[in-house]
């Protein structure tokens, strides 16, 4: 079952057949809707005529069935969906739906643990496609995201939505409702797990309130209308969903659903160049480089100025070099802070003009993030081409809360979480003197 409902204690096995009965028959497990499903698909991008597609959580399969006759060139028979959950009786209703839209060989139902699928069923990079609508939580979104990041083939997207904070401050009868069930966050801190896991968030979708009535209308009326005089287990199924829906009814307004859409960042372009620590003896070489790369020399004087400035970190300013050992690009991280804050600012990055294109300026950039992160650093920030550094994993820093100290593009001022456990500062950067801001 993949509605949030399971959150409550239903490890009595009598108890939890109580909310799968409750739930038999019903259109959706989960807030959602076609709408919505359509939408988080068309974030995804370009899909192969045929993708392989994974739904886990699939519950009676609403979202199986669309991602089948609509994820893949229908020319090329859809896409080859393959659905899991761990009630057969839904199972069963998928194929029964399969069957009569005429997509029954493009659905493959498998009953087994979303948790803990096994490596010899469930291959590594098998997969363009991996979807959890509503089933994550039954994992916790952390545990989802690294568990699930392997059945993922080159390229391929992972979407997810999850139960999160929609306000900043939520009430403490809100929080005393969810405490007990699921440990909700915010959408900045379900951004940073996403990055500090290592995806590219490729998209944000805050579902609307119509799609909890899709899920909420039938299952109180399913409630409403079941005989008082039920067993004991059932009666505690529909006490504990009164009180859901109770919950939603009193403080919807403090919580919902947001689906994400990321993509594994992986070594990609850039492999060819091997990138490392700049050496003294690189300094003038490095110079040369940001001096051919931009229109005047404000970039190569900015690092010579960073090198002589207490911002300087060494060991972050890193080089890729091409095949004859001379610098085909150069990337430098220094200290600055967000409200106080420290984090890291990436500028600038640079690469020969005759190599650009080449994957050299990749390498280095991708290399300082990996040392950066392996020596404790938690938040970079860039500001730069919006349909660059996505690539790396960086998002609009807006939406955590942080701003440039001048006016800028909001997609062009980024953030990268490099480690989630350490808080998101919010407020506005400051830049070391020599940028001159």
């Amino acid at each position: 079952m993949t509605d949030h409902t399971t959150h409550t204690d239903v490890t009595d096995f009598t108890l939890r057949q109580a909310f799968f009965d409750l739930h038999r028959g019903l259109p959706r497990q989960a807030p959602g809707s076609d709408a919505s499903t359509r939408h988080l698909l068309s974030l995804c991008g370009p899909l192969p005529e045929r993708p392989r597609v994974l739904d886990l959580g699939c519950g009676p399969g609403r979202s199986a069935l669309l991602l089948a006759a609509e994820a893949g060139d229908p020319g090329r028979g859809g896409a080859e969906v393959t659905a899991v959950d761990l009630h057969s009786p839904f199972l069963d209703e998928l194929r029964t739906a399969a069957r009569a839209r005429g997509l029954a060989d493009c659905v493959r139902t498998v009953e087994a643990d979303i948790g803990a699928l096994s490596p010899a069923d469930f291959e590594d990079a098998s997969y363009d496609l991996v979807w959890a609508e509503g089933s994550a939580c039954l994992l916790g979104f952390d545990t989802a995201l690294a568990r699930w990041q392997r059945l993922l083939a080159p390229g391929g997207t992972l979407v997810v939505t999850e139960c999160q904070w929609s306000v900043g401050e939520p009430s403490a009868d809100a929080r005393a409702f969810w405490a007990p069930k699921y440990s909700l966050r915010s959408t900045a801190r379900n951004l940073a797990a996403a990055q500090a896991a290592g995806y590219r968030v490729l998209g944000v979708y805050d579902l609307p309130d119509s799609d909890w009535a899709e899920y909420y209308g039938p299952l109180a009326e399913r409630v409403r209308t079941r005989p008082e005089a039920t067993p004991p287990a059932m009666a505690r199924a529909r006490a504990a969903t009164r009180e859901e829906l109770d919950a939603r009814e009193r403080h919807g307004h403090e919580y919902g659903y947001t689906g994400y859409v990321l993509r594994p960042v992986t070594a990609g372009d850039g492999d060819a160049w091997p990138a490392r620590p700049e050496t003294a003896a690189d300094e003038a070489a490095v110079r040369e480089v940001n001096l051919a790369a931009f229109d005047t020399p404000l970039e190569a004087d900015l690092v010579d100025a960073l090198r002589a400035d207490g911002s300087w970190l060494p060991g972050l300013s890193y080089v890729a070099e091409a095949p004859d050992g001379s610098v085909a690009a150069h990337a430098l991280l220094t200290r600055c802070e967000v409200d106080g804050i420290p984090a890291l600012a990436l500028a600038p990055v640079a690469a020969d003009p005759a190599l650009q294109g080449s994957g050299a300026g990749s390498s280095v950039v991708r290399a300082l993030l990996a040392a950066a992160k392996e020596r404790g650093e938690s938040l970079v920030l860039v500001l730069g081409h919006p349909a660059y550094y996505p690539r790396f994993g960086f998002v609009p820093a807006s939406r955590f809360g942080i701003r440039a100290p001048f006016d800028v593009p909001d997609e062009a001022m980024m953030a990268l979480v490099l480690d989630d456990s350490v808080p998101v500062p919010a407020g506005t950067i400051a830049y070391p003197a020599p940028f001159g801001v």
